[in-house]
């Protein structure tokens, strides 16, 4: 019988909570844009909760993968400071979680090095995540760095032994090569590195304003940072149809049924019966449904984001001691890793 990802995370959902502290995570955003609705439902609540079960949570802001698609980084100060701003307002606790950056950490980068020798060209080449990500690129030319990505992701992973990494069904080839990677390792060189498991998310897929995914690049976003106007707005402005009776209909009706789907998501409802009470209402009491939705349901968070701006020396800090956290184990786990090659590196 054949064990699919659904069946291995039912399992393990099981052994998290007979035993959550067995478990370290690492998750993370790459700083190119304002976090929206889509991160809040399919990541960040995911991390408050792992966090609340007792488990240690690394939070990396991948700043040096900003250039994986990119010639510069734009922005990045004020951007990386709004994802801090984010994951406080969210509830990333820094007393039980560590917030970092790669920039921060040389000896989690230079982890790169060695990992690369234990993986080939071909096996790199054959990444459908990479594939897709590279026919995506804005870029003219692939990178190295492009090419390379789930390398440093291994490195980001296995530099915290990280066992338990919360991603979404077209990420999981990227975390089998950070499985590989530590099996190799372990094979050639002794035992050292777990191989981290998927944790697959149970949020669907959220849509956009345009009935496409949502996403930092495609302006379909709607920012965890926008305020209750500026929410509105976007709403009025998303795509629906003709029909004037509200059915939730993924296939059939994507725009209808993403605003249908956030609205639930928002309101802790099924997305059917959100439609189903609207019914002939139309586009506008959808909307208004929505706009609703979202404005009380982010209400707590943009109050809570509000505060934590005006100290934004205190924000600053806990991206420091976040930082000296990672770098005191990555320089642990970089000594362990030159030992166990016969002082490489």
């Amino acid at each position: 019988m054949t064990t699919t990802y659904a069946d291995s995370t039912a399992t393990l959902d099981e052994r998290i909570h007979r035993d959550p502290a067995a478990f370290r995570v690492l998750t993370g955003d790459r700083p190119t844009g304002a976090l929206h609705l889509g991160h809040y439902f399919g990541t960040l609540h995911n991390r408050v909760r792992l966090q609340g079960l007792g488990m240690e949570v690394f939070v990396l802001v991948a700043d040096y993968q900003v250039l994986t698609d990119r010639d510069v980084a734009e922005r990045l100060t004020p951007i990386m400071e709004g994802l801090l701003l984010d994951y406080l307002a969210v509830g990333i606790d820094p007393e039980r979680s560590v917030i970092f950056n790669h920039s921060a950490v040389p000896a989690l980068n230079q982890l790169l090095l060695p990992f690369l020798s234990l993986v080939s060209v071909a096996e790199l080449g054959r990444n459908p995540t990479v594939k897709d990500e590279i026919a995506h690129s804005r870029q003219a030319a692939v990178s190295g760095l492009m090419f390379t990505y789930p390398v440093h992701q291994a490195a980001d992973i296995l530099f915290c032994k990280g066992n338990l990494v919360p991603v979404g069904q077209d990420q999981v080839p990227h975390l089998e090569v950070t499985r590989t990677v530590a099996r190799r390792f372990n094979e050639r060189y002794g035992p050292l590195f777990p191989e981290p498991e998927a944790l697959l998310s149970a949020t669907p897929l959220l849509l956009g304003t345009d009935g496409t995914k949502m996403s930092k690049s495609r302006a379909n976003s709607i920012a965890l940072s926008a305020d209750e106007d500026a929410t509105a707005r976007l709403i009025k402005g998303a795509t629906t149809d003709a029909e004037r009776h509200i059915t939730y209909d993924p296939e059939g009706r994507p725009g209808v049924s993403g605003l249908v789907q956030l609205a639930a998501l928002c309101l802790d409802r099924d997305p059917y019966d959100v439609a189903e009470e609207i019914g002939g209402g139309g586009a506008a009491a959808l909307k208004r449904t929505v706009t609703d939705a979202v404005n009380s349901r982010m209400a707590p968070l943009r109050a809570r984001r509000a505060e934590y701006a005006r100290d934004m020396g205190y924000v600053r800090s806990v991206l420091r001691a976040g930082n000296e956290r990672a770098n005191t184990i990555a320089d642990a786990t970089l000594a362990e890793v030159r030992e166990a090659m016969g002082g490489l590196l």
